[in-house]
């Protein structure tokens, strides 16, 4: 299957990065290379792109992809985590743009044997990155039903987690769960009968809040800001692009920690923590797609952009 993502608030993201023709860029969630197409197209041959993803069949398509900017373009298979090593091994200490696109891409939940949609049924995987060992499939099986009911409550927002998380070990004490379709049928008998019929598809919230525990989605992110930001040249900008609240959350205190990072006590009258702001937000409310994309794309419909300025 080739892979395939439409890129989410591509002018957008672009346009906010302000990218200089002889500027060093880092999109850090490379996906299908959507908008570090657009990038490279701004640069010159004097500037530097450099795209990171986890997933091989990204870089490869990506490769693919950026193949007529390949004088400009380097690519790197890592976590965004990773981004300060990967920008050491090339010799780069300061970028002037850093973008992360947070969505799953159509690929991955597309592709059958990637194992994460609850559209499809077919072993239990949703790893981003294949080289890593933990599977939904180990989440599902071995967890304690304490620690499944969390997950699902916490990153999957639902309220019924505690009885999704039941039903799933009174399950596979009978026998392995191993694939998307038998854990779509725990979680359907679940959840009543009547909000069944009223909301969307019962797995979506199970399935989301997994897939973020096996590639431990926020927690990469929030542990990650700190270092990319720091990154920055000064003026430089940092473009995040969010999916859900639990991420949009993070970024949002980032960015208000980056520009207001003092601890002082309010009734102190000058600051004595030494804590100096990091830069300015330049979104105070995040960009949203336009009518136009959502509907062509309704997988655009929950992305919020937010954007940071380095301080000169």
């Amino acid at each position: 299957m080739e892979f395939q993502h439409k890129s989410v608030l591509l002018n957008e993201t672009v346009a906010n990065l302000q990218v200089k023709p002889d500027g060093i860029y880092v999109d850090g969630t490379l996906g299908g290379g959507g908008h570090s197409v657009q990038i490279a197209r701004a640069l010159s041959e004097g500037g530097r792109l450099i795209g990171i993803d986890q997933d091989d069949a990204a870089i490869r398509a990506a490769g693919e992809r950026l193949a007529p900017f390949a004088d400009r373009v380097t690519l790197a298979r890592s976590n965004f985590s990773g981004m300060d090593s990967v920008l050491a091994g090339l010799g780069i200490r300061a970028v002037d743009g850093i973008l992360l696109d947070l969505g799953v891409s159509s690929y991955q939940l597309d592709t059958l044997e990637r194992g994460f949609s609850y559209k499809y049924d077919t072993l239990l995987d949703m790893r981003m990155d294949r080289r890593q060992t933990l599977t939904a499939r180990e989440i599902v099986n071995t967890y304690s039903m304490q620690e499944l009911s969390r997950i699902i409550r916490e990153y999957g927002e639902d309220k019924f987690a505690q009885n999704i998380a039941r039903h799933i070990v009174e399950a596979r004490e009978k026998a392995a769960i191993e694939t998307t379709g038998q854990l779509n049928e725990i979680i359907r008998g679940a959840i009543p009968a009547k909000v069944r019929a009223g909301g969307g598809h019962p797995s979506k919230r199970t399935f989301q809040a997994i897939r973020i525990a096996c590639n431990r989605e926020l927690e990469v992110l929030q542990e990650s800001l700190d270092a990319m930001v720091d990154l920055l040249q000064p003026g430089g900008r940092f473009c995040i692009i969010t999916f859900h609240s639990l991420e949009d959350r993070i970024v949002k205190a980032a960015f208000r920690r980056f520009e207001q990072p003092c601890i002082c006590p309010p009734e102190f009258p000058v600051c004595v923590c030494g804590r100096k702001p990091k830069g300015k937000i330049i979104t105070r409310k995040p960009i949203l797609p336009k009518q136009e994309e959502m509907e062509e794309n309704k997988r655009a419909k929950s992305a919020k952009l937010r954007v940071f300025e380095k301080r000169e």
